[in-house]
């Protein structure tokens, strides 16, 4: 855990506490505020951290407090609308991939990010939003860094079920009597999961990192079931068709995209998504897996950093 995210709890959350701002967000539903944590200040390099899930938290990017501020660069820890520290209103309506990149472009407004010093970073489900804010607002940022996640969820879903098929025979039996029965909360089907592909494909230490156990921990299930689907190896929801494969020739901004060999999606259709837009950049972790930041950090961090210190410089 990093000294300057140590703690999480709502008390501390406070408007103005440790760089902690709540912003206002508007939405078809209303009003409401998510939660931001500001760590650095930096003139040309502002970085916007967007989670997985959908409405997990950045507490499992905590680790990103140990290498970005050292660079000097100012950094924004954030949880979603839906997530734990920001408000959960309980409306169906506010989940979709549309209703997330204004709020992002609120965000953005609300931090001062620009086309001169915005970098946004994303994460699995945080790439997804990544993307579909470049599509539509690129031009209001510096640069994109999109890791671990395909560009196609159907692509997602037939390399997930690649994975899933070489794991024991006595296991997948046993996960698809519990799909059979939709019993996906069962404590036992639960562990299958954790020990036979989280540990494989999502994050291979040993034990899980603090913020990671605190994000699972602190997810809004709900949300989560209701894009993603119920399970890992049930994915589908509303992100079921999400494809971008034939837009991604239209980002034009610096784009680095991340993948790794034990991840949850394919590397080689990531590499593939690095040249199907008019800057990118591969990164590759060879022993990382959907968390590389954890588990692969140096070659992570080092093409994170080098990244960022090219586009800033001009060299990219």
């Amino acid at each position: 855990m990093t000294a300057d995210t140590e703690n999480y709890e709502r008390k501390p959350s406070i408007e103005g506490a440790d760089g902690v701002r709540m912003l206002p967000i508007e939405t078809p539903a209303g009003t409401y505020n998510v939660w931001t944590k500001k760590v650095g200040d930096h003139p040309t390099v502002k970085v916007l951290l967007l989670h997985g899930g959908p409405a997990m938290t950045t507490e499992y990017m905590e680790c990103f407090g140990d290498y970005l501020p050292q660079e000097g660069y100012e950094m924004y820890y954030y949880h979603q609308l839906g997530s734990y520290l920001s408000d959960q209103p309980d409306r169906d309506e506010l989940w979709t991939v549309e209703r997330f990149v204004e709020e992002v472009e609120q965000v953005r407004l609300a931090l001062g990010l620009t086309k001169e010093n915005g970098y946004l970073v994303g994460n699995s489900w945080g790439t997804i939003l990544g993307l579909q804010y470049a599509l539509k607002y690129q031009d209001n940022i510096k640069a994109l860094i999109a890791g671990n996640m395909q560009g196609s969820f159907p692509e997602y879903t037939a390399y997930n079920a690649h994975l899933r098929s070489q794991m024991p025979a006595s296991l997948i039996e046993r996960l698809i009597a519990f799909e059979d029965a939709a019993d996906y909360r069962n404590e036992d089907y639960l562990k299958i999961v954790v020990d036979a592909y989280y540990r494989k494909h999502i994050c291979r230490m040993e034990p899980f990192p603090d913020g990671f156990e605190r994000a699972m921990a602190h997810v809004n299930g709900e949300i989560y079931e209701l894009m993603q689907g119920p399970s890992e190896f049930m994915p589908g929801g509303r992100l079921a068709n999400w494809d971008v494969t034939d837009e991604l020739k239209n980002i034009h901004i610096p784009t680095l995209m991340i993948g790794a060999t034990y991840d949850s999606m394919d590397p080689k259709a990531i590499e593939k998504m690095a040249n199907l837009v008019q800057n990118g950049r591969y990164l590759h972790c060879p022993d990382g897996s959907h968390l590389a930041m954890w588990d692969d950090p140096e070659p992570f961090f080092n093409g994170v950093l080098k990244f960022i210190k090219d586009v800033d410089s001009g060299t990219f």
